[in-house]
């Protein structure tokens, strides 16, 4: 007797566009959840659990178009699908649903406060995430849970993520160049991760630091009558 199996005559994420094609009409929303995948590589150097999409569909039903965040986050999964990494994010396959959608809002509104977060619910997202940059008197970052399939705003900067053991919040730094207000993961005790670039300042500044410490040690044995060099 023939077994059916449903999923076998659904769609592959090979065979599925890797986004929606919307051109972003801010540069932010490329920008900051790049930061975001760079800093979790960062964060968790070891595990090959998770997957950060940037701008890709994800595929939940094989005859309706995909809902592209501006990022996303999922656990549990491969981190590498294969050497051609993912062509787009598909439930049926991946057999879970992403624990966090972020949106980037433009000057164009997309429906982040109203549409998007009401199919997020629907989907199930636990975490959503609105970042407004345009914002000056309402908060520019809004972290969002779903509780009994509705979702709760979450108060404070950063905001603690259990469920993913990271924060998620914003502050002034500088990225790729670039010093604004950006959007960072941070651990339990509230300090953020560095990007690549600030750990290579950091680095410098303490480099620098240890040369002054060392000029200072020999003149001051130069000051007692000792020649610095006589001790190497």
């Amino acid at each position: 007797m023939l077994k059916y199996d449903p999923l076998a005559c659904l769609p592959s994420s090979e065979e599925l566009p890797d986004s929606d094609d919307t051109p972003v009409d801010n540069e932010l929303q490329d920008l900051i959840p790049g930061l975001l995948k760079a800093l979790l590589a960062m964060a968790w150097p070891e595990r090959m659990d998770w997957f950060f999409g940037v701008d890709m569909g994800i595929y939940y039903d094989p005859d309706l178009p995909p809902i592209v965040p501006d990022g996303f986050l999922s656990l549990g999964v491969e981190r590498f699908y294969d050497e051609n990494l993912r062509p787009s994010y598909v439930l049926w396959e991946e057999n879970k649903l992403p624990i966090l959608a972020l949106e980037v809002v433009s000057k164009t509104y997309r429906g982040e406060y109203s549409t998007k977060k009401a199919e997020y619910a629907r989907l199930g997202f636990l975490y959503y995430v609105v970042y407004n940059p345009f914002r000056r008197r309402k908060p520019r970052l809004e972290v969002y849970k779903l509780v009994n399939n509705v979702y709760e705003l979450h108060d404070g900067n950063p905001v603690w993520l259990p469920e993913i053991g990271l924060g998620i919040g914003i502050e002034r730094g500088t990225y790729l160049g670039i010093p604004r207000e950006w959007m960072y993961w941070y651990n339990q005790q509230g300090q953020r991760f560095l990007t690549s670039e600030e750990k290579e300042k950091l680095a410098e500044q303490k480099a620098q630091q240890a040369q002054q410490e060392v000029q200072v040690l020999r003149e001051r044995l130069r000051s007692l009558g000792v020649d610095p060099d006589s001790l190497t």
